[in-house]
């Protein structure tokens, strides 16, 4: 079949590379992709956000499968208009991808459908003076989301009381996330260990995927500003069969029953951002799809034909397969470009990249200038490496992360390290 996957990011390339094992893939067409894409299938240069375009491409070129990657292709409702012209799609419609696109929402589906979360309470730019007044009443440090999409950059830590108000001004009034943060959630701080659980659900089965532990600040020791996502590893050591077990049974489990009761269709991945707390795990937020650098680490642990998977879950019997998973472990390390994630450098090219071996490069920012690649974003290129355990892998990711060379590179040293 052919197949349309919509994305320019780490994450598409991982998944295009995945997608385009399978025998039952004919053709992959990426919209719009990256420099990294277009090695493996063709990237066509349209508008996702433009639906009759998106349309208009599957019908010239007869594609059967859409997967859609990003959440803000999801939120805008691209799946139900493409369900709505009879299109298989990988991805939630509007409704479900309000998971992510509302902290707001999400965190009151949680408390509504008993899944064990942060303490919480969401304002609105009319209640600046009842949000101050919220902070007074917890622990400190304490956490600030905009509700919105903010490109996972929309969480602040306030570590003290005077942070706390100058962070609900600055989300409140719009200058900070802009349109995201015109409501903002405000939690207590869960002290813990944070890590990625994903499935793939037709809505009422579902399979898990491997778990994964991404590192979000842009400094060593996890410190400095929120990013993207800096590196990630999978699976997770502490991750064992106990503690999967609680997080099936509280947390992915409720959220199935959960959409059902509301009669949510979802049919797509589900991103489960955890928190383990002396072992028990608390839900922190939901996306509508894989994760960006986690996805990096995922795809090359899965051993089974991803498209099978994929359309087994469109056709609603994915209780039927059988994922299967490679006992090594994978590590990435993202390469980004100098000054990320404020203002930085566009353009630079990229050189080494014929002189990696034994690891997969991902691109994030990559795209093409002549006989060029040079640097179109933030995060670069995601080194991925499998190994026999999270130290093989971790040696072969930074060996090839020194090969990588352009202007103003930085990525961090210390991935994985506190896990081992």
């Amino acid at each position: 079949m052919n197949i349309l996957l919509i994305g320019a990011g780490g994450r598409e390339h991982a998944l295009a590379w995945k997608m385009a094992q399978s025998p039952l893939c004919e053709k992959l067409f990426i919209a719009p992709g990256n420099a990294g894409t277009a090695l493996i299938g063709q990237n066509v240069a349209i508008n996702v956000s433009d639906f009759e375009a998106v349309y208009e491409l599957i019908q010239d070129e007869n594609i059967l499968l859409v997967v859609i990657g990003p959440e803000q292709p999801l939120v805008e409702g691209l799946a139900d208009f493409l369900r709505g012209v009879n299109i298989a799609v990988i991805g939630p419609g509007k409704k479900g991808a309000e998971l992510e696109g509302s902290k707001e929402f999400s965190k009151y589906f949680m408390q509504k459908h008993g899944i064990a979360t942060a303490r919480f309470q969401s304002f609105s730019a009319l209640e600046i003076d009842d949000a101050k007044q919220y902070t007074r009443t917890m622990a400190l440090p304490l956490v600030i989301k905009a509700s919105g999409l903010a490109a996972g950059k929309g969480v602040v830590i306030a570590e003290d009381l005077a942070s706390a108000d100058k962070t609900i001004d600055e989300m409140l009034s719009g200058s900070l996330f802009g349109l995201a943060g015109e409501t903002i959630v405000i939690e207590e701080f869960l002290h813990g260990i944070e890590m990625s659980v994903f499935i793939l659900t037709d809505g009422k089965s579902y399979q898990l995927l491997p778990s994964a532990k991404d590192y979000k600040r842009i400094f060593e020791g996890d410190k400095g500003p929120n990013t993207g996502g800096m590196g990630a590893v999978s699976p997770v050591p502490f991750a064992n069969e106990a503690l999967m077990q609680k997080i099936e049974a509280h947390i992915i489990s409720p959220t199935l029953s959960g959409l059902a009761e509301e009669e949510i269709h979802y049919c797509g991945f589900i991103f489960f951002g955890i928190m383990v707390v002396k072992g028990e795990p608390y839900l922190l937020e939901y996306n509508c799809r894989m994760g960006d650098p986690e996805t990096e680490v995922v795809m090359p642990r899965i051993t089974s034909d991803l498209v099978e998977l994929l359309w087994a879950a469109e056709n609603g019997n994915l209780a039927e397969k059988e994922i299967k998973i490679s006992s090594q472990s994978c590590t990435t390390v993202m390469l980004v470009a100098g000054g990320y994630p404020d203002v930085y450098e566009k353009g630079n090219v990229i050189t080494g990249v014929e002189n990696v071996e034994d690891s997969l490069l991902f691109y994030a920012g990559v795209g093409n200038k002549n006989e060029d690649l040079i640097t179109q974003g933030g995060r670069v290129i995601a080194v991925s490496s499998l190994g026999e355990n999270i130290t093989d892998a971790l040696t072969k990711s930074y060996r090839n992360a020194d090969k990588v060379h352009f202007s103003g590179k930085f990525y961090r040293k210390d991935i994985g390290q506190d896990l081992l």
